[in-house]
């Protein structure tokens, strides 16, 4: 980031809807995604409309997704509905790596976790917290004084509201669903929460 686009960024507050992808059939099974690039389903698709016609009430100047084609396909709905450019993808919001639990159920996970004390392939949730903070303050940099929609992950999405609520939210038992808009706001070179739930769901 230059340093005239960090001071505009300090100075003219940037408004950042977080929306998680839409549905997919490993999403509906309840198995661990993480990195495994698995495609949104017809529900998905749905969601992705829906959240698009709930963002259309306001001004958005762009749109971002990840490099997995679940976020993509979500925010490129998105885009379309809102009739905005084409999103860019960006590798620092993607969905953390689960290594060997991806592709299990929760059962599954819950019995790996149980045999081993580390899980190989699982990344830090501080590396997540830390690739996925700078990924937005660059985004915010690039839309001084605007408003943006980022598509992401439900991993993604969880750890950033543990760290800007210094632990205290999500509360116990909630997930973050398909399709959920949580608006944060970047200004003074900060990430702040302003509404972390603006939708509600049980799917993990």
């Amino acid at each position: 980031m230059t340093d005239a686009a960090t001071d505009a960024t300090r100075t003219e507050s940037v408004l950042i809807a977080l929306v998680r992808h839409g549905e997919t059939d490993w999403n509906r099974e309840r198995r661990i995604q993480g990195t495994t690039d698995i495609p949104l389903n017809d529900t998905g698709r749905l969601q992705a409309a829906e959240t698009a016609e709930r963002l259309s009430s306001e001004q958005w100047d762009a749109v971002y997704g990840t490099p997995l084609s679940r976020a993509a396909e979500t925010a490129q709905i998105i885009a379309r509905s809102l009739e905005l450019p084409e999103p860019p993808l960006v590798a620092g919001l993607a969905e953390r790596s689960h290594g060997v639990l991806e592709g299990l159920d929760h059962a599954g996970r819950t019995a790996l976790e149980a045999q081993a004390a580390t899980i190989e392939g699982l990344e830090p949730r501080s590396t997540v917290i830390e690739r996925s903070t700078t990924a937005l303050a660059e985004i915010a940099a690039a839309h001084p004084g605007g408003s943006v929609v980022v598509v992401s992950h439900g991993g993604v999405i969880h750890s950033l509201m543990l760290h800007l609520s210094d632990w205290n939210l999500p509360g116990a038992g909630y997930a973050v669903a398909n399709g959920s808009v949580h608006l944060m706001r970047f200004e003074a070179g900060e990430l702040q929460l302003v509404e972390p739930e603006a939708l509600t769901g049980t799917d993990a």
